[in-house]
C-alpha cells in the first residue's frame, strides 16, 4: 500500500510539474484567410473544427460595420488552402424588403455533430437580436435562418462549451443604447443549442462587462473572462455548471476594452489571446498589439507568443480553438480588411 501511495504521489507531482511548465509554441502556419473579397471591411471571426477534421471560419463583412448590407461569410481550410469566401447569411427581410446589418458570428459543433451558426442581426448592438442557422453537412449548406426568442442572443462573440452532462453553456452579453450599460450573461441549453435559458453574471453598475470567454477549470468549475472598461479583464466563476455565477471581479490580465478569446486545452491548461495594453482615448487604442498567454490554473497568465506588435493598426477580436490532433488554431481581425489565421503546435 505504501509503495502504491508513493507511485501515485510521484505521478501526481510529475503531472503537476508538466502542467506548470511553460509550453513551447511553434508556428505551423501564419497567413490571411483571403487576399481578395467582395467586401471592404471585415471583423469578428470565429473558428470550428468540422466532423471531417477541416477548419471552418466565419466573420462579418461589408462596406463598413453597421452598413445594412453587412453579411456573414465563411471559408473552409482544405488541403492547406482556404476556399473563396462564401456569403451564408444576411439581414435581408422578405416581408418589408429592409436590409439589416449582421454581426459577430459564432460557430459551434454540438454533440450531435450538427454545426450551429449563431449571429446577430439589427441596426446596432443595443437593438440587435439573435439568429441561428444549422448545418448537417459540416457547413456546406445551411438551414433557413431562425430568429431566437426575445432576450436570447446566443453566444455574442465567443464559442460555447458543452459539458459532460450535455448542457451547452453559451457566453453572451447586452449593450444599452449609447453604451451606458454593458452586462454579461450566460445562456444554458439542454437540447443541443436549439433553445436556451438566460442566467445573469452579476456585476457592479459602475463597471462594463461584455463578451465572455469560458474556461473549464480542473475542479469542474467554470470561469468567464470578460472584456471590460477597467483596463483589465474581469472574471466570474460558477460552481454549479453555469446555473449561478459569482459577482465579476478584476482579473490579472490587461485589457484595453477589446474582445478576447480563450480555450481549455486537452491537458486541462489554458490559452488566451488578448491585446496586452491599456485603453486609450480612442476605441481602437491598444489594439495594435496581440499576444498569446498560457495559464496552468486559469488565474495566473504568462505570455508565450507575440502575434502582433505594431506601432499602429488594429489586430483584434481573436478566436481560438484546439483540434482533435492537438493543434491550436487562431484567427483575428487584421486592420478591418482581412482575417489572419495562425496554426500552432503547443508542447511541453
Amino acid at each position: 500500500m505504501y509503495r502504491i501511495f508513493i507511485l501515485f504521489f510521484a505521478g501526481f507531482l510529475l503531472n503537476s510539474c508538466v502542467q506548470n511548465q511553460t509550453p513551447q509554441v511553434q508556428i505551423i502556419a501564419d497567413e490571411f484567410i483571403f487576399n481578395e473579397a467582395p467586401f471592404k471591411q471585415c471583423h469578428a471571426s470565429t473558428l470550428v473544427e468540422t466532423l471531417d477534421g477541416e477548419i471552418l471560419a466565419a466573420w462579418f463583412g461589408g462596406e463598413y460595420e453597421r452598413h445594412p448590407e453587412v453579411s456573414i461569410y465563411t471559408s473552409r481550410l482544405t488541403q492547406n488552402a482556404w476556399s473563396v469566401p462564401e456569403k451564408v447569411a444576411d439581414g435581408q427581410t422578405a416581408i418589408d424588403s429592409i436590409s439589416y446589418p449582421t454581426w459577430n458570428p459564432v460557430l459551434f459543433k454540438n454533440a450531435e455533430n450538427k454545426l450551429l451558426l449563431f449571429y446577430k442581426e439589427g441596426p446596432s448592438p443595443s437593438t440587435w437580436w439573435g439568429m441561428l442557422k444549422v448545418s448537417g453537412d459540416t457547413g456546406k449548406t445551411w438551414s433557413e435562418a431562425k430568429r431566437l426568442p426575445d432576450g436570447i442572443l446566443g453566444p455574442v462573440k465567443n464559442k460555447p462549451i458543452q459539458l459532460g452532462s450535455g448542457v451547452i453553456v453559451s457566453p453572451s452579453s447586452v449593450e444599452s443604447e449609447g453604451g451606458e450599460v454593458w452586462k454579461s450573461h450566460i445562456e444554458l441549453s439542454y437540447d443541443q443549442g436549439y433553445t436556451s435559458e438566460r442566467i445573469a453574471i452579476p456585476s457592479a453598475d459602475t463597471v462594463k462587462v461584455i463578451q465572455p470567454s469560458l474556461l473549464q477549470l480542473k475542479d469542474g468549475s467554470l470561469k468567464a473572462l470578460m472584456r471590460s472598461d477597467q483596463n483589465y479583464l474581469m472574471e466570474s466563476t460558477s460552481n454549479d455548471n453555469g446555473k449561478t455565477w459569482s459577482e465579476a471581479v478584476t482579473s490579472k490580465v490587461l485589457n484595453p476594452n477589446s474582445g478576447v478569446d480563450a480555450v481549455t486545452l486537452e491537458d486541462g491548461t489554458f490559452l488566451l489571446v488578448y491585446n496586452p495594453t491599456e485603453a486609450g482615448a480612442d476605441w481602437a487604442d491598444g489594439r495594435n498589439k496581440l499576444n498569446l498567454a498560457y495559464s496552468a490554473d486559469g488565474d495566473n497568465w504568462e505570455d508565450v507568443l507575440v502575434l502582433k506588435n505594431a506601432t499602429e493598426g488594429e489586430f483584434s477580436y481573436p478566436a481560438i480553438i484546439q483540434d482533435a490532433q492537438g493543434f491550436v488554431h487562431i484567427s483575428y481581425t487584421h486592420n478591418r480588411n482581412k482575417i489572419r489565421y495562425v496554426k500552432l503546435r503547443v508542447e511541453r
